[in-house]
């Protein structure tokens, strides 16, 4: 096949889904992730505010997100995007199950970033008399920022990989054009640029929240 405007433009199109569907999945999956990590956190035994029973039940149900194959929950949480998106194919329907999916596992992200705070920086919150809302907002995630990006990186990185499996539901973007050129019509030169696109994309990412991590790690100034 020969890579005419025409060709080139669907590319460019199937990159810019694959970057929305991408942005805002992990942006929703951090306003879900985030907090569930700080809450698994907090409730647990030698948390700041133990609530076992609570740590238990949402431990739980985030395990069971985790176990499900993004592509099973793809199609399970149809009905669910039908609803909310009004249609089940496209970028903007491949946001619900990629939050579904994401959010889970950006939760266990924070929850390990937020335990390797030093304890003792808490104690001395505590001993002071900080509240718990202050301790965990002006202490243990400030502290655990580093981390956290680096997880970050990791995560979005790994919702790009989802992005590209959508493919297979009719989300569009770089994963369909791999997967309707390279696959159904044999047409290999489409699905290794899309390949090496996605890789470059994940390359970036990557880099950037390693730098970012670095530049906020207050031990390394």
């Amino acid at each position: 096949m020969n890579f005419d405007a025409e060709t080139w433009r669907m590319i460019g199109i199937g990159m810019l889904q694959t970057i929305y569907m991408t942005g805002i999945a992990s942006l929703l999956s951090y306003v879900l992730g985030l907090p569930l990590g700080v809450i698994l956190v907090v409730t647990e035994k030698d948390g700041i505010r133990p609530m076992p029973t609570l740590n238990r039940i949402l431990g739980f149900i985030i395990n069971i997100l985790r176990s499900v194959p993004f592509i099973i929950l793809l199609i399970l949480v149809m009905p669910v995007t039908k609803v909310l998106v009004g249609t089940k194919i496209g970028p903007t329907a491949m946001i619900p199950p990629l939050v579904f999916s994401a959010a889970p596992y950006i939760a266990r992200m924070i929850e390990s970033s937020l335990k390797e705070v030093d304890y003792g920086v808490i104690e001395a919150a505590k001993s002071m008399g900080a509240r718990t809302w202050q301790i965990i907002y002006k202490v243990l995630v400030p502290e655990a920022v580093p981390s956290i990006l680096v997880g970050a990186a990791i995560s979005v990185t790994t919702i790009i990989g989802y992005t590209a499996m959508a493919g297979f539901v009719g989300g569009e973007g770089l994963g369909d054009i791999a997967i309707r050129y390279g696959v159904y019509r044999y047409e290999f030169p489409i699905m290794i640029v899309t390949t090496v696109l996605l890789v470059v994309i994940v390359q970036i990412v990557q880099a950037g929240g390693i730098s970012l991590s670095k530049k906020s790690d207050k031990r390394i100034r």
